[in-house]
């Protein structure tokens, strides 16, 4: 008889190694933050936090938690995988030094997360001046979407209470600026609320629509190159009328609900009305119509405002609603935006579905729950969130070109960041040896010469 050996090679294991760098691939982003500046105005932000005599200075604290959480941690304890790679992270805190940071940080309140916000914007504006053709700006409009998140508790925090999906926990409030198709995006704002938080709040809407254009460099706070978009969820008077007071600095794309005066208003719209949908690409989109409404149906509503709604045969198996008319579903969308087709001005409120798409990565990256127990300690974690999902996309923006632009958080952990590399010393510098065999080390090594090649920040 034959020795079965199994499917795989037997490989024997021991724990002496050296020279050997886990996670070697995360130099990407240890790199990424050199050349954002963020390291520096992170620092003198969070310097007078910094105790007399401390080892360690704050701003590099919270930037190593955010490092471990762009590489999958989801809590202050695994800033241990960065504190074993003196190499590459240099020394690391120790967790009860980062415990205390997070306490002293939430117990400032609105003056630390100030200062934590005001050098992610400044970092921000650098790497955007820098990656030119590659920032989200390049096309000359900027885009930010508002969309909450539901985050489960699954023990006693603060504010954490049933949602509205019958669920236990928070419901945040994020922005996120829309990189297109060619990109990802990156997080503009977050305000974390109790679980009970209604989605059409409008004071938080516009609470984080401030915080959103706060993060914007100056030339896209005041201006028409800026486009607020939202759900159904942002389509209230109050919102509505908060953005149209700003329209000479902001223009706006929200959802609106189907109440009965709209369904009559569509039912009255001639066929001769209803213009073809588009898709990206510029086809006809078959089986679905997009038509302005006017009339009694605005009354109420802020000058200016246009309603456009959308009906469309629903897909097989589809269930109607009451608010659908002759067997098609109806959405509908408001937006302050003229000199377009109506078909161009739904495809682009249509694309707000990206958003989900940010709201997936944010959820892979440290949101799928808080981890801490007040609400003012959970803040400060949401904004360390936002400091890894910002180096998770201006990583691509530097660095990366083609397809693996728009490579998700855990696309680019497995490929990129997970990568192991020999150290080698050579002429008194030390250098990252990554494996030949690797598939994906000719993306990491040509990503670190771009990076390399670009001005240092100051």
């Amino acid at each position: 008889m034959k020795k079965r050996i199994g499917s795989y090679p037997l490989v024997r294991s021991e724990g002496g190694g050296r020279a050997v760098v886990s996670q070697a691939g995360a130099v990407l982003l240890v790199e990424t933050v050199r050349k954002s500046g963020l390291d520096q105005v992170i620092s003198d932000a969070l310097a007078p936090w910094r105790r007399r005599r401390a080892v360690h200075d704050p701003g590099k604290i919270l930037l190593d938690v955010a490092l471990a959480v762009a590489l999958g941690g989801d809590c202050l304890a695994d800033i241990g995988m960065l504190r074993a790679e003196p190499a590459v992270f240099g020394p690391v805190a120790s967790d009860p030094t980062v415990s205390r940071l997070i306490d002293t940080l939430a117990a400032a309140g609105p003056n630390a997360l100030t200062a934590i916000r005001n050098a992610r914007a400044e970092a921000r504006e650098h790497v955007w001046n820098v990656a030119k053709d590659a920032a989200p700006d390049a096309a000359g409009q900027l885009i930010v979407d508002l969309d909450g998140v539901l985050v489960q508790a699954h023990s006693e925090k603060q504010d954490a209470t049933a949602t509205w999906k019958k669920t236990f926990g928070h419901h945040p409030l994020m922005g996120f600026v829309d990189h297109g198709s060619g990109g990802s995006g990156e997080p503009v704002a977050g305000l974390l609320r109790p679980g009970n938080a209604g989605s059409n709040t409008a004071a938080d809407h516009i609470t984080t629509a401030q915080l959103a254009l706060a993060q914007l460099p100056k030339r896209y706070r005041r201006g028409r190159q800026t486009l607020i978009r939202t759900d159904s969820a942002g389509g209230t008077h109050e919102f509505v009328a908060w953005l149209a007071k700003r329209g000479r600095w902001l223009s706006y794309s929200v959802g609106m609900t189907i109440t009965d005066a709209v369904h009559h208003a569509v039912l009255q719209v001639p066929p001769s009305a209803w213009t073809a949908a588009v898709e990206p690409g510029g086809e006809i989109r078959d089986g679905a119509w997009v038509a302005e409404l006017g009339g009694d149906v605005l009354k109420g509503w802020p000058k200016g405002m246009r309603l456009i709604v959308r009906k469309e045969r629903p897909h097989p198996g589809a269930q109607l609603r009451f608010t659908d008319a002759d067997g098609l579903r109806l959405t509908a969308f408001a937006t302050s935006t003229t000199g377009l087709p109506i078909a161009a001005l739904e495809l682009r409120h249509r694309q707000r579905a990206r958003a989900e798409d940010r709201i997936r990565a944010a959820r892979a990256t440290g949101l799928r729950n808080l981890p801490l127990h007040d609400t003012a300690q959970n803040q400060i974690w949401l904004e360390i969130v936002q400091i890894a999902l910002d180096l998770l996309a201006w990583m691509p923006m530097l660095a990366l070109t083609g397809e693996t632009r728009r490579w998700e958080p855990r696309r680019l952990r497995l490929r990129l960041f997970s990568a192991a590399a020999q150290v080698i010393t050579t002429a008194r510098r030390r250098h990252l040896r990554f494996a030949r065999h690797w598939p994906w080390t000719h993306v990491i090594t040509d990503a670190l010469a771009r990076l390399e090649a670009l001005p240092n920040p100051g």
